[in-house]
């Protein structure tokens, strides 16, 4: 994933999120401290406290709201290029599931930290990444199949690709655009078909 800034911070708050998505990239959550960070980014540890307060929490809730808002922003203009319901689908899936397998952070921690990240996305507190994502995806879906539905299929669809993003399926991969197009014709829109009509 390239790393790009964010509008929701300054450029020097961006440098030490940069840093440390590279650090936690070779060491993990776990390892990572706040000398490394300023080391990568090649300013004071001091800094690092003035730009973030609460210290190496306060930095990875920055770093989280960052990376989410870079998400969302791809998201979005794979969504606006979209000419209809199926492409729209399959360039969300494909675009989703390659940021998050792409995402050089995210994968060290899935391999080495995954009580870290796993918690978050699984159980009870995938409704909150789940209602995000529906209330992020259901005004785009809305034109296709109806306002009113439009949530429920927004989380169905976010669903299939968490899941086949963090259990990958032999013959099914979501980030390949071929592939996630016949998931969506052959399950996704007869799917929503009769979902719409009921």
């Amino acid at each position: 994933m390239t790393l790009v800034g964010s509008d929701r911070v300054g450029t020097q708050e961006q440098r030490v999120i940069d840093a440390a998505l590279r650090c936690i990239a070779r060491w993990g959550i776990g390892k990572t401290t706040l000398d490394d960070v300023a080391r990568e980014a090649s300013i004071s540890r001091a800094t690092i406290y003035r730009l973030f307060p609460g210290g190496k929490d306060a930095l990875l809730e920055a770093i989280t709201r960052t990376e989410l808002d870079r998400f969302f922003s791809g998201l979005a203009q794979r969504f606006d290029e979209a000419p209809d319901l199926e492409d729209l689908l399959v360039a969300g899936m494909v675009y989703a599931c390659r940021a998050l397998a792409c995402h050089e952070a995210l994968q060290f921690v899935l391999a080495y930290e995954p009580e870290v990240v796993l918690p978050k996305v699984a159980f009870h507190h995938a409704d909150r990444v789940l209602t995000a994502i529906s209330a992020f995806a259901a005004p785009y879906l809305a034109p296709h199949v109806g306002a009113d539905v439009a949530p429920r299929v927004a989380e169905w669809v976010a669903r299939l690709v968490l899941t086949y993003t963090l259990a990958p399926a032999d013959n099914v991969d979501v980030g390949d655009e071929e592939s996630a197009r016949r998931l969506v014709r052959t399950f996704v829109l007869p799917g929503l078909e009769s979902t719409v009509k009921q």
